[in-house]
């Protein structure tokens, strides 16, 4: 007796901000697989006096989601921002994610609660630095950062002779 199971396909459509959802979702995963492949004993090092450590440039990526945050938050103005970071003695990937979730998950929720328009009617103008950019177009760049330093990461894990985690999957 021949049996076909039938599956119906349901459509689903991402808007714009779904979408940047997945992204940002899917570079952090990615991310993440990638700094618990480094090796502990390798995590204070790096390629020249002047470059972040694997650790630092961990901090500088979850650090920095928390500061470009805090910029969307406010629009643009940082005020008297000091870093949560401040003075975190810096000690193992694992640290410092579980340091990184309540920032994250806040950013998250944020990100959760933006409508497609919200991508191109919010504003983000940073008078220090001279940047006027739609929220869409600031939250790509900050996924971009990510993504950037992930790369100069196995980069670094490369240049080691150290087995790179696979991101492809």
């Amino acid at each position: 007796m021949n049996s076909c199971i039938f599956v119906k396909k349901t459509r689903t459509i991402m808007n714009s901000a779904a979408i940047l959802q997945l992204n940002f979702k899917e570079t952090r995963r990615r991310s993440i697989h990638v700094w618990k492949g480094i090796p502990e004993e390798f995590l204070h090092w790096k390629p020249d006096a002047k470059a972040l450590s694997c650790i630092e440039m961990i901090r500088h990526v979850l650090e920095g989601e928390h500061l470009f945050h805090t910029i969307i938050k406010n629009r643009g103005n940082l005020g008297d921002y000091t870093s949560p970071w401040k003075n975190l003695a810096y000690t193992n990937v694992m640290d410092e994610l579980s340091f990184a979730e309540p920032y994250k998950n806040s950013f998250y929720k944020m990100l959760e609660e933006l409508s497609a328009t919200d991508l191109t009617d919010i504003v983000i103008r940073r008078e220090e630095v001279n940047q006027e950019k739609k929220l869409g177009d600031y939250l790509n760049r900050m996924v971009y950062h990510e993504a950037v330093h992930v790369g100069q990461l196995l980069g670094y894990l490369r240049t080691l002779k150290i087995k790179r985690p696979q991101v492809w999957d």
